[in-house]
């Protein structure tokens, strides 16, 4: 025994104001990663989420269809953009984000990123269907055809079957877990595509027309079309947070229906 083990241990040096907001932040992220945690947070927000979603939406669609003028070139086949364009934006950003929880639940073993990013795929593939669907509709008038194999919808229509693939793949593996892997495997592979989507219009000459809203530039839409995209992307991005944390609390009953703070919840129900 030396005199160094008999002296009580030095007190720690506080943390300097980076290593302590770092430190809270991911004490923060252990807390809500375990399924619990997960559940309980996405019912606090889920109330909130469809209230936004069902007032932006339904002042949004108000404004583009009764507010907003006729397009001197495009006429009233315009007005698909109000569903249009939050649906083509919503693809991309659930894709990303359904890959980017699935590599954090693969890399740092938390499950609740796991089944947010099976939460996530559904909800994805909807929007990138309504954005393909929307597109045709417009196309129809505007190019005269319901479909060419122009760079961005064929990109778009790449990002459909990348989202099915990656939902067979979490569906045909019998282990959970397993198939959660295999799903982030094809979705961290096939986030190259998002990118071809978004630049394909200035990567290639296409039919599709470019963006009328860029952080660089000032808008080339009427204020009460930009207000009511603005408000309808609100609306359907709140509905799907609302739809995908719906979602999720089921997934992890599903997983964790013999988990001991889901049996006290159900003995509660009951009660």
């Amino acid at each position: 025994m030396t005199l160094a083990s008999l002296l009580p241990p030095s007190p720690q040096p506080p943390l300097a104001g980076r290593d302590a907001r770092r430190q809270r932040w991911q004490q923060a992220l252990l807390r809500h990663a375990s399924p619990r945690q997960a559940h309980a947070l996405a019912g606090r927000i889920l109330p909130w989420a469809w209230g936004i979603a069902a007032l932006a939406t339904l002042a949004g669609l108000y404004v583009g269809f009764f507010v907003a003028p006729t397009d001197h070139q495009q006429g009233e086949a315009y007005r698909i953009i109000f569903v249009h364009v939050p649906a083509a934006w919503l693809s991309m950003v659930l894709y990303v984000a359904m890959a980017f929880w699935g590599a954090v639940g693969w890399v740092f073993n938390t499950r609740a990123s796991s089944m947010l990013a099976r939460a996530l795929a559904p909800t994805g593939a909807l929007f990138c269907f309504l954005a393909l669907w929307t597109g045709a509709l417009w196309g129809k008038p505007t190019w005269g055809t319901w479909w060419v194999w122009d760079a961005r919808l064929t990109s778009e229509l790449i990002l459909l079957f990348l989202y099915l693939g990656v939902m067979a793949l979490q569906s045909a593996i019998d282990d959970p877990r397993r198939g959660d892997h295999a799903g982030t495997l094809l979705a961290v592979v096939g986030v190259v595509n998002v990118p071809v989507i978004y630049f394909s219009v200035k990567w290639w000459n296409t039919l599709h027309q470019g963006a009328s809203i860029s952080l660089k530039a000032a808008p080339t839409l009427a204020s009460s079309m930009l207000t009511g995209l603005l408000l309808c992307t609100v609306g359907l991005w709140a509905w799907a947070l609302a739809v995908v944390l719906q979602r999720l609390r089921l997934i992890v009953l599903q997983r964790e229906q013999h988990a001991d703070w889901v049996l006290q919840a159900q003995r509660e129900e009951r009660a």
